[in-house]
């Protein structure tokens, strides 16, 4: 999607929907709204077209039009009683009520404070305890977590039903794009947690730049084919999502959420993976849509083997986290024999994907993470803040309006985060070929992508060396067939077994937090000449370390 590509000229020329401008040497979208709730708004035209399938409601099954998601917005933001600005968290598992609660929050101004809802109580309790929220929507599981951490403060519980007050208005202020609109949770390498602040305008430029690259799609494969765009947008089925990621994922929140939904699309909502369900709802929904990681893939190839089952109805499958094996893409293209095929990169910091490639430019180059999407500058410089040539390695360094404003209330790692000429470190080592395409060969941030789920070392480290017994503990990412990375761990302790630290660090932390497999070493692990534990080393000598367990 190079700048120069007819195509995009015209799909961003003046006037368009998709009009390009440029300011303080950033591109943005010259015709997007400031406030996320006035592009929210937008989206009631929809009316009673579906909007949300929820198999998980307090009756069964919940299909909520348009409309009715509205009204309940509506119904839900009468009792919020909060001012613009507020931070408002929101944990619970993927169900119609978190999405109802985020819009309700929007609606009023507020900032909605993503918490991992698989987390702990005490995880719960360091997330409020670091964003100091004034309410707390939650579902009854959470809502008990959230009081058994301390939480002492404003609290409802959505799934409860609602008593009947006046609809509240909102105060009729409109955000400034610069405003803070969520804040999303990462623990980074010191195991601190910290909140990515996303403003409107990161969310916003994010989301419109998801629905620039389907128009990019739809008017190349219209040229390939020679046909009007317009002909084949109308041959094109209604759009339907399988929501698999957490909504307190940038993923689950953008491409899973808000991205179907400003495109009047229904969202099949899953509260927590099952392949089983998974191929159910595909072929009962006629799913179009599907992104997730390799993974659930695999898990969903062999159950839809089993059960002779029909997903043709995917048009397009989305995969991140690691790359596609070749034979899951086989299977892939067998199964589902009209989608078209795509790979991303991002992260919380950048409001979602940064890097894109699809079908026949994912093909081209499966192994990479895509290319540089248009409204996104990138560049990699080694350590000396030198910038590279093509095919040379060294830190992954962004800037964008989708860049996040910084962490909240954590200005030393929001400078450490931001070069001085405000570019994103990313953390993530690597390089870009002479065609564009971005390839990830390390991670900076030592962290461990298991299952689409992002673990970092430094977190569950600290955990274990909470153990009496462990006198030195490392964790890092193996190969795993299924989950791509599997985390373990390697101690130097007396006394214990590979279950009962397994158990502690899933009792303390959120359980897929925990490794898999623990090794005993009776030496002093490796260290570098700086003298931090040497992992490289460690990973060596691995399989000799737990075959002698």
């Amino acid at each position: 999607m190079s700048k120069i590509d007819p195509i995009f000229a015209a799909v961003t020329a003046p006037g368009t929907p998709f009009e390009i401008g440029e300011q303080e040497g950033m591109r943005f979208f010259v015709n997007a709204p400031s406030d996320l709730n006035q592009l929210i708004e937008s989206v009631r035209r929809f009316g009673d077209q579906t909007c949300i399938v929820d198999g998980d409601g307090p009756e069964g099954e919940r299909r909520l039009s348009y409309a009715e998601v509205f009204q309940w917005r509506d119904r839900l933001a009468a009792h919020l009683e909060i001012g613009r600005g507020d931070r408002v968290a929101i944990c619970m598992r993927n169900r119609a009520e978190w999405m109802v609660a985020f819009l309700a929050v929007m609606k009023l101004g507020g900032v909605a404070v993503l918490l991992n809802s698989r987390g702990s109580a005490s995880e719960l309790s360091a997330m409020v305890e670091e964003v100091t929220p004034a309410l707390v929507l939650a579902d009854a599981e959470r809502a008990v977590l959230l009081r058994d951490g301390g939480y002492e403060g404003r609290l409802i519980d959505v799934t409860k039903p609602l008593e009947d007050r006046s609809e509240a208005a909102g105060d009729g202020l409109i955000a400034k794009p610069g405003d803070p609109c969520a804040i999303l949770f990462t623990s980074g390498t010191t195991g601190r947690v910290k909140g990515a602040v996303l403003s409107h305008r990161s969310l916003i430029t994010g989301l419109l730049g998801t629905q620039l690259t389907g128009a990019m799609v739809l008017h190349n494969i219209a040229r390939e084919y020679g046909m009007p765009v317009e002909t084949l947008a109308a041959q094109v089925p209604p759009q339907a999502i399988l929501l698999v990621y957490p909504l307190f994922h940038i993923s689950g929140l953008g491409s899973g959420f808000l991205a179907p939904l400003l495109s009047g699309g229904k969202i099949v909502i899953m509260r927590r993976w099952d392949a089983d369900e998974a191929v159910r709802l595909i072929e009962r929904e006629k799913v179009t849509q599907l992104s997730t990681v390799p993974t659930m893939l695999w898990d969903m190839v062999h159950r839809a083997r089993t059960a002779d089952a029909d997903l043709s109805s995917i048009r397009n499958i989305g995969s991140g986290g690691q790359a596609l094996p070749l034979n899951l893409l086989e299977e892939v293209r067998k199964l589902c024999p009209h989608a078209m095929i795509g790979t991303g990169y991002g992260m919380t910091e950048t409001s979602g994907a940064i890097a894109q490639a699809v079908g026949a430019d994912f093909l081209a180059a499966r192994a990479s993470a895509g290319r540089v999407l248009p409204l996104v500058d990138l560049r990699i410089e080694r350590e000396d803040g030198s910038v590279c040539g093509p095919n040379q390695t060294g830190e992954i360094i962004v800037r964008s309006a989708m860049i996040m404003s910084g962490y909240w209330n954590r200005p030393e790692d929001t400078a450490k985060t931001f070069t001085a000429d405000g570019w994103l470190r990313t953390g993530d080592i690597g390089y870009q070929d002479e065609d564009g395409y971005i390839f990830i060969v390390d991670r900076a941030k030592d962290m461990v992508i298991s299952g689409g789920e992002n673990i970092y070392c430094a977190e569950v480290e600290r955990v274990l060396s909470e153990m009496p017994q462990i006198t030195e503990c490392a964790t890092f990412g193996i190969a795993d067939d299924r989950l791509g990375e599997a985390l373990v761990a390697v101690v130097q302790a007396e006394g214990l077994d590979e279950r009962g630290i397994i158990n502690w660090v899933a009792e303390r932390l959120a359980p897929y937090k925990a490794p898999v497999r623990v090794a005993f070493s009776r030496e002093p692990l490796p260290r570098n000449q700086s003298q931090k534990i040497d992992k490289i080393a460690l990973r060596a000598l691995w399989p000799q370390l737990a075959a002698n367990n």
